[in-house]
């Protein structure tokens, strides 16, 4: 398995942790990133964390939800203390980053709720940097307003700026931007984690990822276009919805893998990516 590769505990979205941990150690499966919601699931978030810590795994991310409704302070206080526990997890599970969706704006525009972000999450920011944690914003499919409103690379690497903190980039989010390699290469010093997966252009469903190379993302040029602006990080494997779910999870993690690997170990060729300063 190639060190710049991760699989993320949502790849294998119904199993429980006990058996994503059995799969890792069946198939050799060294990097992972963890999903809150399966530690959550054993009814003790921070115990599990400590197990999977225990385990050996070099853990390169924590994946939790966006804790706040941002358009209700009222219910902040209630929601920081899940958001405390969230961290606490982090703190026993040691992973290299910590990635947040931006969590629900309501009937806020953009604007506010970025506010609002910035009020609820200065907090927990400044802890995380005592501690040595570094959190990142994740941007999300338009569809899913549920998890979060930051929709666009270069929102969020503006936001992330702001904020103090780092950039998850889910490419299956946001290969279609305009000037996408000059987005890279303007944010990649903020750029700390990046979610792989493909999809197939005429789909109408949200998740509906597949393998990466079996869809139309040109993963190749995008790729490139992140290693050429000196990108050095992790590229996780999230791949969700029912295509994974018919293939089964361990068939369709174990080509992603393979899949990955062969794409970061080819050599660039030229003309196939976009100029960084399209």
């Amino acid at each position: 398995m190639h060190d710049n590769i991760s699989v993320s505990g949502v790849s294998s979205w119904d199993w429980s942790l006990d058996e994503d941990l059995a799969f890792y150690e069946r198939a050799g499966i060294d990097n992972v990133g963890i999903s809150f919601r399966k530690l959550e699931a054993t009814g003790n978030p921070v115990a599990a964390a400590e197990r999977v810590a225990q385990s050996g795994l070099r853990v390169t991310n924590l994946l939790v939800p966006g804790p706040f409704d941002l358009d209700q302070p009222e219910r902040w206080p209630e929601q920081r203390g899940r958001a405390s526990t969230m961290m606490d997890t982090a703190l026993t599970l040691g992973p290299e980053l910590v990635v947040f969706t931006t969590g629900r704006a309501g009937r806020l525009t953009w604007e506010r709720a970025a506010d609002a972000l910035e009020e609820v999450m200065r907090n927990m920011i400044a802890e995380a940097d005592r501690e040595q944690v570094r959190i990142v914003l994740e941007h999300t499919n338009s569809l899913r307003t549920d998890v979060g409103f930051v929709h666009t690379l270069r929102d969020v690497i503006e936001l992330a700026w702001r904020l103090g903190a780092g950039v998850c980039m889910e490419i299956n989010a946001c290969w279609a931007e305009r000037n996408l390699g000059g987005t890279i290469a303007a944010g990649i010093d903020a750029i700390s984690l990046v979610q792989m997966s493909d999809a197939a252009v005429g789909t109408r469903t949200t998740p509906d990822r597949l393998v990466p190379g079996d869809g139309d993302i040109p993963l190749e040029r995008i790729v490139g276009q992140l290693l050429d602006a000196g990108y050095l990080g992790v590229f996780d494997i999230e791949i969700v919805g029912p295509h994974i779910d018919d293939e089964g999870y361990e068939s369709a993690i174990t080509r992603s893998i393979a899949q990955v690997g062969a794409l970061l170990e080819r050599p660039a060729v030229g003309g196939e990516r976009e100029q960084a300063s399209e």
